[in-house]
């Protein structure tokens, strides 16, 4: 028995595989098409217990830990849905964490308890039109201003940014340079909080994604999320814990593209024959499958070094870039089996291939994670 395979975790694992198939797999195509996930979905995950996983029992969460929010994901994965819903549905995975660890008891009765309990959506607002990564070269401003912060500035592709009821938001309180970021809670729909149309994106379309501007938004100093200028050190905090999921998700959506093929090439037949039959294509099933087992493998150990040790950073960056890489091959393999079908917006692997693709962005790029894996080794 591991840590994957406790009777409370495989429990876990049943009762969000069934509910996917309630909930999720016969509406993904609707939501893709949508553009968003409706606000109900949050809840009915809440009340089965399988929203608040991850957070402790006495902010209104489920319990457990990283492991037990990984395993929600990849049912809901395996069970058909789509990068884009387990972007949408458990976007409070990015949003509320921090103010969890360091923010007021008033915060976390005013913004996790209800986003917990699916009654509140939280985004988290880190991304800038003039930068991505550069978490320390943010721009948007907040002057104080009395019992007030003045905030100006903006933030783009912000995932839940059409729903959400209130952002998390990095500024810039200080001097330049990491010492001057913090963070605060925004309530959409402050004077100056403007919200854009939809993004239209290649993938995660189930994800609604917007860009947010603040035109001398006031928002009460009571929504510092910790210290003033000690906002970079929680962002960094969180980090690992979304690389993490990016990872997770990269080798359930390659595993969930291999099962799908593998039955397309038992039943397709060309020139009289199963495609099965022969062996190129056995072969490229092999090779997927391969690739797979090494995703699933190194994302798991990244995990057990991350709980183990809590400092696993290095294996967390090489965990996020070996199973994104997979993942990419395996959808991109999958297409190719499945031929002109697979091409067709009414393949499940079509979506697949497009979802892919963001999870090398999100969360720090290849780039990134090559850059930090250097470091830790010393060169």
């Amino acid at each position: 028995m591991s840590r994957w395979t406790t009777p409370e975790r495989l429990a876990l694992r049943q009762l969000a595989r069934d509910l996917t198939a309630k909930e999720i797999a016969p509406n993904v195509d609707e939501w893709e098409r949508a553009g968003e996930l409706p606000r109900s979905l949050h809840k009915t995950f809440a009340n089965a217990g399988l929203l608040g996983v991850g957070f402790p029992e006495e902010l209104g969460g489920s319990g457990g830990d990283s492991v037990d929010a990984a395993i929600v994901t990849e049912e809901i994965l395996l069970g058909g849905g789509s990068g884009g819903v387990v972007a949408s549905l458990f976007t409070h995975g990015i949003a509320v964490p921090h103010i969890a660890f360091a923010g007021t008891k008033d915060l976390q009765d005013r913004y996790v308890r209800p986003t917990l309990a699916g009654d509140l959506i939280g985004a988290l607002g880190i991304t800038e039109p003039a930068g991505g990564s550069d978490v320390a070269g943010i721009r948007t401003t907040a002057r104080r201003d009395g019992d007030d912060y003045v905030v100006n500035g903006a933030k783009t592709y912000i995932t839940s940014g059409i729903r959400a009821d209130f952002v998390t938001t990095a500024v810039r309180t200080g001097d330049p340079g990491y010492g001057g970021i913090s963070l605060l809670v925004i309530d959409k729909g402050l004077p100056g909080f403007a919200v854009s149309s939809p993004l239209d994106k290649m993938g995660w379309r189930a994800s609604d994604t917007a860009e947010l501007s603040f035109s001398d938004v006031r928002v009460p100093v009571t929504q510092l999320v910790g210290e003033e200028n000690g906002g970079f050190l929680l962002i960094m905090r969180q980090f690992q814990s979304e690389r993490l999921a990016l990872a997770t998700q990269a080798w359930a959506l390659a595993e969930r593209s291999l099962n799908l093929t593998m039955q397309w090439v038992k039943d397709r037949e060309t020139f009289g024959r199963p495609l099965a039959s022969r062996q190129v294509v056995r072969h490229k099933i092999a090779e997927m499958a391969r690739q797979v087992w090494v995703a699933k493998t190194t994302t798991r150990a990244a995990y057990d070094a991350w709980l183990d040790t809590g400092d696993a950073v290095t294996e967390v960056s090489m965990a996020k870039n070996t199973a994104c890489g997979v993942c990419d091959f395996v959808v991109d393999e999958a297409v190719q089996l499945f031929g002109g079908l697979g091409y067709m917006r009414e393949s499940e692997v079509e979506r697949h291939y497009r979802d892919s693709r963001i999870l090398r962005i999100g969360g720090g790029t290849d780039e990134i994670m090559n850059e930090v894996i250097a470091k830790r080794l010393g060169v």
